[in-house]
Formats: structure tokens, C-alpha cells, sequence
């Protein structure tokens, strides 16, 4: 009760414009604001060293030495308490905050663009291709694009695979991209459905455009199963370009599957479809199809 009640008394005086507990040291002698009034007090060395922005406004005229006695004048930014406070952690030295979430990491990201503080997006970018951010790829490739982070771009590119980027809950991200990015993605999407297309036409497969005989007996045979069970793995890349869900479960368990593999020629019974053979061809197509953007 008593840790709960302190807490309530430093969110109450941080906004009313306190000290950051972990910036507040007389010693230093510049003092930054966030827009929610809560005070930073930092080095000017520090911000010199590390921010090409802070670095340049320092090298403008500054306080004549007669008025170097007095209060550090607040210098108020546009980033928020926890941005702030993440962005200081990092180029100070302090233990720096969780970095979990897109939504902490893309406004720390921003402010380290904007004041030129090459620091801490390393420290982003060494952190980006970890578990917790690596469950929402998409987001990933657009930050990775928009910094220039070819490495990561590439990977998080071949983690989208298992996302349907038609789907609307991905519009809003695929909005972000620039118009490279965003044709690169959607061109290695479409890559891996038509190139698997075409080789589904090819030997061994059967050629399903015409009349073709049986290999047994010679009688005309209508090959419509395998037909179908190609439009059905062609629609499942299109929803899902890994293509992992394709051999298992589908070529086990969809309707267009079962009725491809108890297809038979109807003068001789003889089974039209090797299916080991089939779904063996199949998954080394899909393993041989590009898995990142160029």
C-alpha cells in the first residue's frame, strides 16, 4: 500500500513537471522537457557526443559567461516521458527499458532519427530480429525498409511468407511502405505461387490441358482430380506463400486431395496418381522457391 502510494506521489509530481528520478542531478547543466512536462537533466557533453542535432546547436552562439551562474533553461521536445526516458537510458549508460514492443520501439527509433543519435538505433536494430518482435514480421519489414536495414528487411521479408497480405487487418501496415518495399514484398509473394504454378504443368506431373491416355492400358482418361487439386494448392499459396500447410495437412486431408490419390482409369482400375511420388515432387518445388526479397 505504502509502494503504491509512493508511486501515485511520483506519477502526480512528475506531471507537474518534477525530475525524471534518473535525471535529476544537479551536475548537469542542460535540462530537456517532455511534451507531458516531465524534466530531464542531462550533460550538455553527453548530447554533444552522441546527437549530431545537439551537437550543432551547440556549436551556435550560446549564453554569454556572465549568465552561466544562472538555472539551466528548459529545452522542451516533442517526445513523450517513456520515449525520452528510453532514449537518455541508452546514450547515458543506463540499463536501457524493455524493448519488446513496436510500440515502444518506433517512437525511440523516430527521435534517434530526428536528433541524428546513431547510438540507440543500434541498439534497436541488434534487438529487432529478437522472439517478441519477430511475431509481427510485416511491421518489422516496414521499419527495416524505412532505415535501410537491408539484413533485417530480407529476414522479416521470409517470415511474412505465413501471412496473407490481402488480408484488411495488414492494410494499415502495408500503407507504411514505401512503393519499393511494398512491390518487392508482394512481387516474392507472387513469385512463389506462379513459379509453383509452372511447375506443376511440368514432368513428372501429369498434363492436364487435353486428352491423354492411360499409361497402362491406353484408354482415353480424364484427368479433372488432379485439375482441381492444382487450383486447390495454387489458392493455398495465394493465402499462405510458405507453402508448409500445403503438403501436410492438405495434400492428406483436403476433399480435392482424397479424391485426386483414389482417382482410377475406368477400363483398367489402375491408380492414375503415384501420390508418395506426387507429394515428395511437391514439397521439393515449394523448398526450391525464393524465401526472401532481392
Amino acid at each position: 500500500m505504502q509502494a503504491e502510494q509512493e508511486d501515485q506521489k511520483t506519477d502526480i509530481e512528475l506531471s507537474n513537471g518534477g525530475f525524471h528520478p534518473l535525471f535529476s542531478s544537479p551536475d548537469g547543466d542542460i535540462v530537456l522537457g517532455s511534451k507531458d512536462r516531465v524534466l530531464f537533466r542531462v550533460h550538455s557533453f553527453t548530447l554533444k557526443t552522441t546527437s549530431g542535432w545537439f551537437r550543432a546547436m551547440y556549436s551556435l552562439p550560446q549564453r554569454s559567461a556572465t549568465t552561466l551562474d544562472l538555472p539551466p533553461e528548459t529545452i522542451y521536445v516533442d517526445e513523450d516521458n517513456a520515449t525520452l526516458e528510453g532514449l537518455l537510458r541508452m546514450v547515458c549508460g543506463l540499463p536501457i527499458p524493455r524493448l519488446d514492443s513496436y510500440d515502444v520501439i518506433e517512437p525511440i527509433l523516430h527521435a534517434a532519427e530526428k536528433y541524428d543519435m546513431p547510438g540507440p538505433m543500434s541498439i534497436v536494430r541488434a534487438l529487432v530480429m529478437t522472439p517478441p518482435l519477430l511475431s509481427d514480421p510485416l511491421r518489422l519489414y516496414a521499419i527495416a525498409c524505412r532505415y535501410g536495414w537491408q539484413d533485417e528487411a530480407m529476414m522479416a521479408s521470409r517470415y511474412t511468407l505465413t501471412l496473407n497480405l490481402h488480408a484488411p487487418e495488414h492494410r494499415g501496415t502495408l500503407q507504411k511502405l514505401g512503393t519499393d518495399a511494398l512491390l518487392n514484398l508482394f512481387q516474392l509473394h507472387r513469385t512463389r505461387r506462379e513459379t509453383l504454378r509452372r511447375r506443376l504443368d511440368d514432368p513428372p506431373f501429369v498434363n492436364d490441358g487435353g486428352d491423354t491416355s492411360c499409361s497402362n492400358c491406353g484408354s482415353l482418361v480424364d484427368y479433372h482430380t488432379w485439375r482441381e487439386l492444382k487450383y486447390v494448392i495454387i489458392m493455398e499459396m495465394d493465402a499462405r506463400p510458405l507453402g508448409d500447410t500445403v503438403c501436410s495437412p492438405g495434400l492428406l486431408e483436403w476433399p480435392a486431395a482424397r479424391a485426386c490419390w483414389s482417382a482410377k482409369c475406368i477400363n483398367c482400375d489402375r491408380v492414375l496418381y503415384d501420390k508418395t511420388l506426387t507429394m515428395r515432387v511437391i514439397r521439393e518445388c515449394i523448398d526450391q522457391l525464393p524465401t526472401t526479397i532481392e
